[in-house]
């Protein structure tokens, strides 16, 4: 019989590899629920880590398409989210076979959809809530999964020589004004901006850090691939540029797509991550970060005849030639 510890691991094993299922998680605050025209008023801590320079984490995902599951819905399109190494400093395959996509125009809309995802995480209060459906939890300090757009004002105002204190400061640190409003077909948040004066924090919010502590960020990151896992994530890769169904014998032990049971696979078939993880944040969808041809780094030319789209075996073709080089 496992022990309870073994048990808690196992079950955080699983939700780090399917991405969790983080629309339960109330911890995390749905910021992009509040109403248009809207503003609510979040008040950022600091990391448990003391090491950690930010008092927020960035987190660098790839997103991996299929049009469904072998042996199990074969017609409904699922999506995998993989770590890019990246976010570590380290090489990633994936990304130095679509960086030359991008001198291509017939592979640059292939490229857009396997470049890496940026989110942040931070933690603090909601200390004005303009979304009515909000279930908060007990513990009132909540997590924030950031996107690109909210986390360059909230990191350019830093640089600011006006701003005297770190704005996680206890005494005299700085509220932030998060504003919805709509541009087009989307959400626009460009209006959001840190309030204008300094606020100490009350007895209850003091309490609350004392009570409840102070997340660590780096449990909610994805845990960093080790080669065996790297190599999978290439696989997968090629699987789903060639349009091929998810296939659970081969990946399910590695990572999983998001809010799906697998069944009837061989978990022993592989061996799974080797290390525990809490489950990682949801990306956040972005707007702001795609890459163009002038700010990716490219390393080869491609070119296709007639300025005709690749086929899928055509681009298959080109990663496979690229490796044996």
């Amino acid at each position: 019989m496992a022990t309870l510890a073994e048990i808690r691991a196992k079950l955080l094993e699983k939700e780090q590899r399917t991405g969790g299922s983080f629309q339960s998680d109330n911890a995390i605050y749905a910021f992009w629920n509040i109403p248009e025209n809207s503003t609510a008023t979040l008040r950022f801590l600091p990391d448990l880590d003391e090491t950690n320079t930010f008092f927020w984490k960035e987190r660098q995902m790839i997103r991996l398409s299929f049009p469904g599951i072998k042996g199990q819905d074969e017609s409904r399109s699922v999506t995998v989210q993989v770590p890019c190494v990246e976010m570590w400093g380290d090489a990633c395959p994936v990304h130095a076979e679509i960086r030359p996509w991008f001198k291509d125009p017939s592979l640059e809309d292939e490229g857009r959809k396997y470049w890496k995802k940026r989110s942040y995480i931070f933690q603090g209060f909601v200390t004005d809530n303009p979304w009515g459906d909000d279930t908060p939890p007990e513990n009132p300090i909540r997590r924030f999964v950031i996107n690109p757009s909210i986390y360059k004002i909230i990191s350019a105002a830093l640089m600011d020589p006006d701003f005297a204190e770190i704005p996680t400061d206890f005494e005299a640190g700085t509220d932030f004004k998060l504003t919805k409003t709509q541009k087009g077909q989307y959400a626009d948040y460009t209006t959001s901006t840190w309030a204008r004066r300094e606020r100490s924090l009350d007895q209850t919010e003091r309490d609350a850090v004392q009570t409840n502590g102070l997340f660590n960020l780096n449990d909610y990151m994805p845990k960093r691939p080790n080669n065996d896992e790297i190599k999978i994530i290439f696989e997968m890769f090629e699987s789903s540029v060639a349009g091929e169904l998810y296939d659970p014998e081969r990946f399910g032990s590695y990572y999983t797509p998001q809010g799906v049971q697998l069944t009837n696979f061989n978990k022993s078939a592989s061996s799974g991550p080797s290390k525990v993880s809490k489950t990682p944040e949801p990306v956040v969808a972005e707007t702001t970060t795609t890459p163009t041809k002038e700010k990716v780094e490219t390393e080869t030319e491609t070119e296709t005849e007639g300025g005709e789209k690749p086929s899928a075996d055509q681009i298959l073709k080109m990663i496979r030639e690229r490796k044996a080089q």
